[in-house]
């Protein structure tokens, strides 16, 4: 007969020694980089398959430039970031096209109307040449991904706004507000949509998300009551534009006056 107490023992002796080899088989290992290794291929027909790569980016390439290059508008003349000490062409080209199109989008979505438009000129990175403008233009003026954003703010963070355009003193674009600085160097006769400035009324201010955010010290965007993401890329809205228009409007009107300093003879 089989003796059951032996059988048993050994049963017994097998499972710790299988569930201790399981245990120690299925730890985490420490592993240690000891070496790295490289080597430098060179792209060659060969190794690379250049020709064949090529032949496969071609027709996306060409469509891409395609789309790029087609001619959308005119523009008479060269806009630029430097045309201007407090206001520029381009700056003023870009906040009235930007405040018109976002206010069709925000009415829809919000039922409300963007009084202001406040870019940042470092956003701008090219000119407008004169002569046919292409969606290229546009992606060299604004290579950034940044979307426009409305803030609504009170009259009192409007004013702020306003005081740092006077302590920056860039001619940052500009559309929806106008006002004087006098030989003090304060801000006067401030006109919101043509209308004097309320301290208590909320006023909505178109952005980019950048700027929204306290983006170059605009720190008054953070103290707004309430942000809109349109979802609608800057850039886009110029491309847009720019399919509607034919001529594209040049645009000297003064946003930001100087008052006259006096002049002291002795």
């Amino acid at each position: 007969m089989v003796n059951l107490k032996k059988y048993n023992e050994f049963l017994k002796l097998f499972v710790i020694f299988l569930t201790f080899f399981t245990v120690v088989s299925c730890s985490t290992k420490t592993l240690h980089l000891t070496k790295i290794e490289g080597e430098q291929l060179a792209i060659t027909e060969k190794i690379g398959r250049a020709t064949e790569i090529e032949r496969f980016i071609k027709p996306y390439r060409e469509r891409i430039n395609q789309d790029l290059d087609s001619v959308l508008a005119y523009c008479p003349e060269t806009l630029a970031k430097s045309s201007g000490k407090w206001q520029t062409t381009i700056g003023n080209l870009m906040s009235d096209v930007i405040l018109n199109r976002a206010n069709v989008v925000f009415k829809a979505r919000a039922n409300k109307t963007i009084d202001i438009c406040l870019l940042n000129q470092g956003g701008i990175r090219a000119i407008l040449p004169k002569g046919n403008v292409t969606a290229r233009n546009a992606f060299e003026i604004m290579p950034f991904e940044n979307s426009l954003v409305v803030v609504a703010l009170k009259g009192e963070q409007v004013l702020d706004m306003v005081s740092y355009f006077i302590h920056e003193k860039q001619p940052h674009p500009l559309s929806g507000m106008t006002f004087t600085i006098d030989k003090d160097n304060q801000p006067e006769n401030i006109l919101v949509q043509g209308k004097p400035i309320e301290i208590n009324k909320v006023y909505y201010v178109g952005t980019n998300d950048y700027l929204a955010n306290g983006g170059d010290n605009m720190s008054f965007f953070k103290k707004g009551i309430q942000t809109y993401d349109l979802d609608y890329k800057l850039r886009n809205i110029l491309i847009d534009y720019f399919k509607e228009i034919d001529t594209i409007p040049v645009l000297h009107d003064i946003r930001i006056t100087v008052a006259k300093q006096d002049v002291v003879v002795y």
